[in-house]
């Protein structure tokens, strides 16, 4: 389990400098490339510019918060991201709930990575700066939980 420890001295980590981000950003592209294509990837075309930037940035914490607490994490195969965000997709359709929190909550039943889901949920919810569009916070987190369930269970 990735503790909420890590994640909030990973978010320091990489405030300190644009050096230290651009580290991160090169440490990730070497240590995870088809994680970093699918971030590129059609999956977020619908996404405006800003948002594909602030998704990069929640990845690029997942990714460096599950590195700062596991020894190794096995680079990640498009067939595993695939089977994942699909998965992600079949959960939320049969949920009936309109509320984006009710709506994630089949996603932390039985995770045993809740501190990395409520810091994905936490960060698309913050209306107050509004860094993904209400419509877009739930295909977001879907995409961003694939992720997760690719570093973090392997």
């Amino acid at each position: 389990m990735i503790r909420e420890e890590a994640i909030e001295a990973t978010i320091e980590q990489l405030n300190t400098s644009e050096d230290a981000y651009e580290e991160a950003v090169e440490l990730f592209r070497e240590e995870q490339p088809v994680v970093l294509a699918y971030l590129f990837s059609e999956t977020f075309e619908p996404f405006s510019k800003k948002e594909q930037e602030f998704i990069f940035y929640l990845a690029l914490v997942l990714f460096l918060s599950v590195r700062r607490e596991r020894e190794s994490i096995p680079q990640v195969s498009e067939e595993q991201l695939s089977r994942a965000e699909e998965h992600n997709w079949e959960l939320l359709s049969e949920v009936k709930s309109k509320r984006f929190h009710e709506r994630l909550d089949v996603f932390f039943e039985d995770s045993k990575e809740e501190d990395l889901l409520a810091f994905l949920e936490d960060a698309l919810s913050d209306e107050t700066d509004e860094l993904v569009t209400k419509e877009g916070r739930e295909a977001a987190f879907a995409s961003l939980k694939a992720i997760v369930d690719c570093l973090a269970t392997s």
